[in-house]
């Protein structure tokens, strides 16, 4: 059944290993435990991606423990007249579990600290915080962020999706989005500040073991539309997606399922407008892009091709009682991923 929607609480693996039941749900009800993964430690990946955004600026963070490697970064993007983004990055070796990510995103802090570096995730009672202080982030100038994000009772997107090609790899992942944004962050002395009547952050909350060889597409964005919050969640490309994929519109706390989405990218490039198209007919946007942060690493065993664009969104989505949403230059990213590790 394409799209299957999981509500029983339940382990995510079974005791051999494999994923018990595909599909996705509105909340994380299948159970993560690493110790029940039947691959080794190298090849477990566990990572929390924020992501907030504003009209004019934006700031990214990433925690994660990918069993031989870890990845802490923080971004910046401002897109105005002379649009920029700039990335800083620190790698771990084999950190294999040893920041001990939390195996639910509904608790738990995950922090990494070291000289340069100091980022912490907190879950709150209805909100989240995020906190960073990066030295030397750019031009010797010191980043510090303190943010806080609204979590209301709310519909999530929860995706649980195996590998053909391996019963033992998975994909477990979870995006919250909607989350009203305040807080600031300064660089240097620029401060930049969040609204929460217009300013959101979402979630990317992941755990699993992948395959060595993967290509995905993505993307995210919230707004206000007709005076509630407004979301979306579209991707693809990732794992075996019979059983449902994790396309989604978010309206007033609710999700309404979406099938099967394409991102039509242009052969001129990445920076020129794409379309976005359903199988449904219920998300069908322009997309006019902004900037391109673009990243691209070959060290022959661990390649990356990263383009996660940003720009305006304008289009229309359907909710499942057949209501039409109209939006209008919302800015969000949509994202082409190609990675061997």
């Amino acid at each position: 059944m394409r799209n299957h929607e999981v509500t029983t609480v339940q382990n995510l693996l079974t005791v051999d290993g494999k994923l018990k039941e595909p599909g996705w749900s509105r909340q994380l009800y299948q159970i993560y435990n690493r110790e029940n993964i039947k691959k080794r430690k190298t090849r477990i990946k566990e990572w929390d991606y924020y992501l907030v955004l504003s009209k004019d600026f934006a700031f990214a963070f990433t925690l994660s423990d990918d069993g031989y490697i870890g990845l802490q970064s923080a971004s910046i993007l401002e897109f105005g007249e002379n649009p920029w983004e700039h990335t800083e990055t620190i790698l771990n070796a084999f950190p294999m579990g040893k920041m001990k990510m939390p195996s639910t995103s509904e608790e738990g802090s995950p922090y990494y600290k070291d000289k340069r570096l100091y980022m912490e995730f907190k879950k709150l009672d209805g909100e989240r915080r995020i906190t960073c202080v990066f030295k030397n982030f750019l031009d010797g100038k010191t980043l510090n962020c303190d943010i806080r994000l609204e979590q209301p009772k709310m519909d999530t997107m929860v995706i649980a999706t195996p590998w053909a090609e391996d019963e033992h790899a998975f994909y477990y992942n979870q995006k919250i989005n909607c989350m009203r944004a305040s807080g600031t962050c300064t660089l240097g002395d620029k401060t930049y500040t969040f609204n929460p009547e217009t300013d959101f952050g979402t979630l990317d909350w992941g755990r699993g073991v992948w395959t060595y060889d993967n290509t995905w597409n993505w993307g995210s964005g919230n707004a206000v539309v007709n005076g509630k919050p407004f979301g979306f969640n579209i991707g693809y490309g990732f794992g075996d997606t019979k059983a449902a994929s994790e396309n989604i519109i978010f309206y007033d706390g609710v999700g309404h399922k979406l099938d099967d989405i394409t991102f039509n990218i242009p052969e001129s490039g990445y920076t020129d407008p794409w379309t976005i198209t359903s199988s449904d007919g219920r998300f069908e946007m322009d997309f006019v892009p902004i900037i391109d942060r673009a990243a691209k690493i070959d060290a022959k065993v661990i390649i990356t091709d990263q383009h996660q664009v940003f720009g305006k969104m304008s289009g229309t989505a359907i909710l499942d009682d057949g209501t039409k949403l109209e939006v209008k230059d919302l800015v969000c990213f949509c994202e082409r991923v190609h990675n061997k590790y």
